[in-house]
């Protein structure tokens, strides 16, 4: 049995930067030539100098959060397909609502590559129980199956009973679908006495898997592995039989950044995760998920090379309310990039029944005379709130990701 899907993904460091360096310009290239966003956004940049991560990582980042309303100012996607809407496969619709395409190539997605990690194999029924109606997940997952040359019974969600009846007669060796539903499968068929033994292998992803639930899902057999993917940009990481964190897709670049910026953290610390990815039809350059987690050190011992990132660790709006006044992460960014002797910066709100008060924590070497005094006044004039200012040791603010901590009482 092959160990992995392609070559791509044993590839040595110095083969990926070679390969980001052909590819990157020519996808940005072909932002700008077709999307209308693009053209705007990167007006400024040639593609040809942008190489490598550190050249990418000057571009603006465009984030979920602002999806509903470019679409609304510009439908129906917003200027950011590059293939005009009368000629994709599919269009998708996710809450907000925030609208999302396919075109007609083969495993859009690029979900194989997660679902043969996760042991699924050519000619093996896959049994999918995501959603096929509104959103993508469903044709995500039967997608990537495809492609892999795997037969697909389109479960979708819900009517347990039937699907327990399906599992029975057609014997699927693999699952796709939350692990929480695959759970209730798996108890609904003890009950029933049915035979649903034939599931070996699960691909799970929309949901958190804990230890213990994917402890509890083998005891009935099922190996379960997770994917990370959104309706956006497909495919973005997923886990391995090593179970040690999620190896980044081979056709998305990852970077973790800052909240409320661009810019990337060091390896390890926690930030928003921001995807490149290469879709002719929907070229995202710099999407910023929302979502958090950080890099990993070292690469898998199951011998992939690429970045590992360690999967969702939150979510990385942390815009908050004080005194009536929205605050944004960006503006805590701003207040740090006017101090450059501040490392990191962190915003926390206290209080309880509408007393809010909030305190700027800086990360810095030693105590520089006066800049307590300068920060208080940069943050005055930034939020138009009045906050204090504490100085702190580097490395003394949590790595949670979090610039803005809500930890108000609210009972």
């Amino acid at each position: 049995m092959a160990e992995y899907y392609d070559d791509l993904e044993t590839r040595s460091a110095d083969a990926r930067a070679a390969w980001l360096a052909a590819a990157l310009p020519k996808q940005i290239a072909h932002a700008k030539a077709n999307a209308a966003h693009f053209a705007r956004s990167l007006a400024e940049f040639d593609p040809a100098m942008v190489t490598d991560r550190a050249a990418l990582a000057k571009l603006p980042v465009i984030r979920k959060s602002d999806l509903h309303d470019l679409q609304q100012a510009e439908p129906p996607l917003g200027g950011l397909n590059a293939t005009p809407a009368g000629k994709l496969a599919r269009v998708f619709m996710s809450p907000g609502p925030i609208f999302e395409p396919e075109g007609h190539g083969p495993d859009g997605f690029r979900f194989a590559r997660a679902l043969f990690a996760a042991g699924f194999r050519k000619g093996e029924l896959v049994h999918n129980t995501f959603a096929y109606h509104l959103t993508p997940a469903g044709r995500i997952c039967e997608s990537g199956a495809h492609a892999l040359g795997c037969p697909v019974f389109p479960a979708g969600v819900g009517n347990t009973e039937q699907q327990v009846q399906a599992i029975a007669a057609l014997k699927p060796r693999n699952y796709v679908g939350t692990p929480s539903f695959l759970r209730i499968i798996l108890e609904k068929a003890k009950e029933l006495g049915a035979d649903v033994s034939s599931l070996r292998h699960a691909l799970v992803s929309g949901e958190a898997l804990p230890p213990s639930l994917r402890a509890e899902l083998g005891e009935y057999g099922v190996a379960v592995l997770q994917a990370y993917a959104t309706a956006d940009v497909g495919l973005i990481a997923y886990e391995s039989e090593a179970k040690e964190g999620l190896i980044v897709d081979e056709g998305a670049v990852v970077e973790i950044v800052r909240p409320g910026t661009g810019d990337p953290v060091p390896d390890g610390e926690v930030g928003e995760v921001v995807v490149t990815v290469f879709n002719a039809d929907y070229p995202l350059v710099r999407f910023g998920t929302g979502d958090m987690s950080a890099v990993m050190a070292g690469t898998s011992p199951c011998g992939r090379t690429n970045m590992r990132i360690k999967g969702w660790m939150g979510r990385a709006d942390q815009t908050t309310k004080i005194k009536g006044m929205f605050v944004h992460p960006s503006q805590v960014a701003e207040i740090a990039k006017r101090h450059p002797e501040i490392a990191r910066a962190r915003l926390e709100v206290t209080g309880e029944k509408g007393n809010d008060s909030m305190t700027l924590l800086c990360e810095v070497a030693g105590s520089p005379e006066g800049l307590a005094e300068a920060v208080t006044a940069t943050l005055s004039s930034v939020t138009k709130l009045r906050g204090a200012v504490r100085l702190v040791a580097k490395g003394e603010l949590p790595n949670d990701g979090k610039v803005i901590a809500d930890l108000r009482s609210y009972e």
